[in-house]
């Protein structure tokens, strides 16, 4: 199969090519979504030529427009370009196989080793290492996104809301009132030149409308329903994550309540963290959970039901992008959103993060130290993995 996109410069020798490019860096891609971004630029901007700089970067400023899996959208928006849907879907199942075999792996050991004194002692510690990581992220975040008086106002009030209303409903509110404060009062200058946008550019349809006719009609269709109840929730999560992986915890933990612990939920997002991918891969753990009698099946729905609206969407949007981000109230309502998921992933940070996982002064005490170092040197994600997983094991003896 061969396939032009409007910006392509070469022809594409098929979507099995994509494939393995992308499988390839699935296996290898540490570090959160922000060094995928960098894996991506080196290797299909930089190396192969896939695309050129500026291109690039209008992918990245749409991914973080839109809901959903800001690097995965990229390597996603990436594949569609190259060998069209077919190419898109090549990049979604080779960068997110890896981690989603790791992390269905996880699941199904971790419940079968249940009674296993070994197992309280990693929870205990990956418990603690996720108190670490969601605490740097909101502060990068927050320097990222909360640049003045008004964004940083936006944040704390998210924040101060959703620790007071637990609930999404509260969440999806909270997001809503900040773009509108971010059209109403952020506008910015200087998206973009509108001269350099196709004259093609324009909304397709078909994948902006199942979007809608999926976000609204699954929770009907799935009432009484197990297995679409679960695809809808985690579809429901993807629909309205703004800010990447870290700002799913908060999410899914609200949807799902008590259908899976605390303690369950935690250790599969402190497993994400230590796995190659996308942070979205959390889904399989939880999938794999929620289905404890099929637990493939139950991780093959929570991973297409939570990428998949954010894959409609840049279907749908990607080539009328550059005109919408060309208007400075666009980018006012993007900077109030921003701002707003610096407050949810606060409010996360302390409920369920911090209050699950500190349990006295010596954790405190090993998670402050463990934040403190990943401040100050940037140890490998995998080195902090094994150090908090030892730790735990030890104050758990």
């Amino acid at each position: 199969m061969y396939f032009s996109g409007p910006d392509s410069t070469r022809i594409c020798p098929g979507f099995l090519e994509v494939f393995w490019r992308f499988l390839l860096l699935g296996c290898v891609s540490f570090g959160g979504p922000a060094a995928h971004i960098g894996y991506f630029q080196q290797t299909f901007v930089q190396r192969l030529h896939w695309l050129d700089e500026a291109a690039y970067a209008r992918l990245v400023a749409l991914s973080q427009f839109l809901p959903g899996p800001s690097s995965s959208q990229v390597g996603f928006a990436i594949g569609y370009r190259r060998a069209g849907v077919p190419g898109a879907m090549a990049a979604f199942v080779g960068f997110t196989l890896p981690s989603f075999l790791l992390m269905l792996g996880v699941a199904v050991w971790s419940a079968y080793a249940a009674d296993s004194g070994v197992l309280d002692g990693l929870v205990r510690g990956l418990k603690l290492l996720a108190v670490v990581v969601v605490a740097e992220a909101v502060r990068t975040m927050a320097l990222a996104f909360c640049r003045d008086a008004t964004t940083t106002v936006i944040a704390g009030l998210t924040a101060a809301l959703l620790l007071l209303v637990l609930s999404p409903w509260a969440q999806y509110a909270a997001l809503s009132l900040a773009a509108v404060a971010g059209w109403v009062l952020l506008p910015r200058q200087g998206a973009g030149a509108a001269s350099q946008v196709s004259t093609r550019a324009g909304v397709r349809w078909l994948p902006l409308g199942l979007f809608g006719l999926l976000f609204f009609g699954l929770p009907l269709f799935a009432l009484g329903e197990p297995v679409w109840g679960l695809f809808s929730q985690f579809y429901s999560s993807g629909s309205m994550v703004f800010g990447g992986g870290h700002v799913v915890l908060p999410l899914l933990q609200q949807h799902l309540g008590e259908a899976v612990s605390e303690d369950r939920f935690l250790l599969g997002y402190a497993a994400a963290q230590a796995v190659p991918g996308p942070m979205f891969s959390l889904a399989a753990f939880l999938g794999a959970d929620l289905l404890p009698a099929a637990p493939v099946s139950g991780a093959l729905l929570a991973t297409a039901g939570i990428f998949l609206p954010g894959f409609l969407l840049v279907l749908a949007l990607q080539s009328v992008w550059e005109v919408l981000a060309a208007r400075p109230r666009i980018m006012g309502l993007v900077a109030g959103v921003n701002a707003a998921v610096v407050g949810l992933l606060l409010a996360a940070w302390v409920n369920p993060v911090a209050l699950a996982a500190i349990n006295g002064w010596l954790d405190a005490v090993l998670a402050l130290l463990g934040w403190v170092l990943l401040f100050r040197w940037r140890p490998p994600i995998l080195a902090l993995v094994a150090g908090f997983a030892v730790a735990g094991v030890a104050l758990s003896l």
